[in-house]
């Protein structure tokens, strides 16, 4: 039986206030496996185990936090383990230490009302000088650094998304119809409604038919206000999704819906991906009242009709 490939083992550790857990969350949500401050008694135990040993077929990479907080902690140890791993089973084994200047930690710590960890009777300072003291054998020894001493939360997850996943953390794009009469998408981000267009469901022979028809799509098109509300529509899109993605969302979902959800919205929404798509994008399209049937009561009377046919 040929042996698996050895899977990723990444372990996250530094200064605390420094990100950890906002690294360790990230990674989790780009699907690594995720074990924090586990006692090294038990690491030692996990990282003798060579991936897919059990027969399993999880073979997610792996990220381990540790810091001066996990019980057994000493960083030489740490340091010699990591290179046993390495040389004698032939694991990828990296480091990734989490820097971040004295201040910076001083004002987190002063912010959030925490004490440090190795200063709970004392000034925070004196917990961070200590720490970086225990922890100098796993800076030096670390293949990564990263200072989050500028950087929010958010940047910093987004700068493990470019660093750890093959395609930068990409956002998953959802485009969904729906009806209004039958409520709001419970996922949704952004939604638009096309109302505001004429509505095939009265026209007799365009009522049974579904905005995924040619005669249904060419009779929504023909609108006057269409052409400028779709150019309006894309632009719009086209300015948000990028940032919704360089901000790390890992979904997003644009609804667009009309009354009963049959016609008006169903072919925007085919519309509105094919011109994502074109432009890069990968949605996935759904059309969630597709199958209901055609219903006057929900889709109310048009204009002409309420004033007794004018």
């Amino acid at each position: 039986m040929q042996r698996r490939r050895p899977k990723h083992i990444l372990l996250v550790t530094g200064m605390s206030g420094a990100g950890k857990s906002t690294v360790l969350r990230t990674l989790e949500d780009l699907g690594w496996e995720v074990v924090d401050n586990l006692p090294l008694l038990l690491l030692n135990r996990l990282l003798d185990t060579a991936p897919g040993a059990d027969g399993g077929d999880d073979e997610r990479p792996l990220a381990l936090g540790i810091g001066t907080q996990t019980r057994g902690f000493d960083a030489e140890s740490i340091v010699q383990r990591i290179k046993k791993l390495r040389e004698d089973q032939g694991l990828d084994v990296g480091t990734l230490f989490l820097e971040c200047t004295g201040a910076e930690l001083i004002r987190r710590f002063s912010e959030t009302r925490r004490r440090h960890p190795l200063a709970q009777d004392r000034p925070a300072e004196d917990g961070i000088a200590r720490e970086r003291e225990l922890l100098g054998p796993l800076r030096r020894w670390a293949n990564r650094l990263l200072d989050t001493t500028d950087m929010k939360a958010n940047q910093l997850s987004q700068a493990i998304r470019q660093i750890f996943s093959a395609d930068g953390g990409k956002t998953t794009f959802s485009v969904t119809s729906f009806g209004f009469s039958r409520g709001l998408p419970r996922d949704a981000d952004l939604v638009l409604d096309m109302r505001f267009l004429r509505n095939p469901h009265w026209d007799a022979q365009l009522r049974p038919g579904t905005g995924l028809d040619a005669d249904v799509s060419a009779y929504v098109a023909a609108d006057p206000a269409y052409d400028a509300a779709m150019a309006q529509i894309e632009s719009l899109l086209l300015l948000l999704l990028p940032r919704y993605q360089a901000e790390g969302k890992a979904y997003v979902t644009i609804a667009f819906g009309c009354t009963g959800g049959r016609h008006r919205s169903v072919h925007v929404a085919e519309r509105m991906a094919a011109r994502l798509r074109a432009e890069g994008f990968s949605p996935t399209v759904t059309h969630r009242d597709l199958q209901t049937a055609p219903q006057d009561s929900l889709e109310g009377a048009p204009v002409s009709m309420a004033r007794g046919g004018e």
